[in-house]
């Protein structure tokens, strides 16, 4: 059964507006996430933060609860498996809280195309 459903698009042109998109990175990304990010080409890193942070926003929506504690940025990566799938994998106070709720699977989708950046997420219990 769905708990609940969330949806994100974020405009590549703002993430290729910051000033700083390091620091960003760093606010917004878990340890697993920011390795990644670093290994990245320069040119991959942009698109790279703009999608991981559409995921996040689309499962904290798809949760009811906008970014409080414990769910934060840093406490929700979304990796990718050996195809390239993202995976959703909580830290150990998101993943207790997401329990509490009888959630036991989180999928998240990923897309783009050229200055736009989609996630949709979907929380079962």
């Amino acid at each position: 059964m769905i708990f609940g459903i969330g949806t994100d698009i974020v405009d590549l042109e703002r993430i290729k507006a910051m000033k700083a998109p390091l620091a960003f990175a760093k606010k917004i990304l878990g340890p697993d996430e920011l390795s990644h990010f670093i290994g990245l080409r320069e040119g991959q890193r942009l698109s790279y933060l703009g999608k991981q942070f559409a995921a996040k926003e689309a499962i904290v929506k798809a949760f009811g609860t906008g970014f409080r504690k414990p769910l934060f940025p840093q406490t929700i990566q979304i990796l990718r498996d050996y195809s390239g799938k993202p995976e959703v994998v909580y830290s150990k106070e998101a993943k207790s809280y997401a329990e509490s709720l009888g959630i036991n699977k989180s999928h998240v989708s990923l897309s783009d195309e050229r200055n736009h950046l989609i996630a949709f997420a979907i929380l079962e219990v």
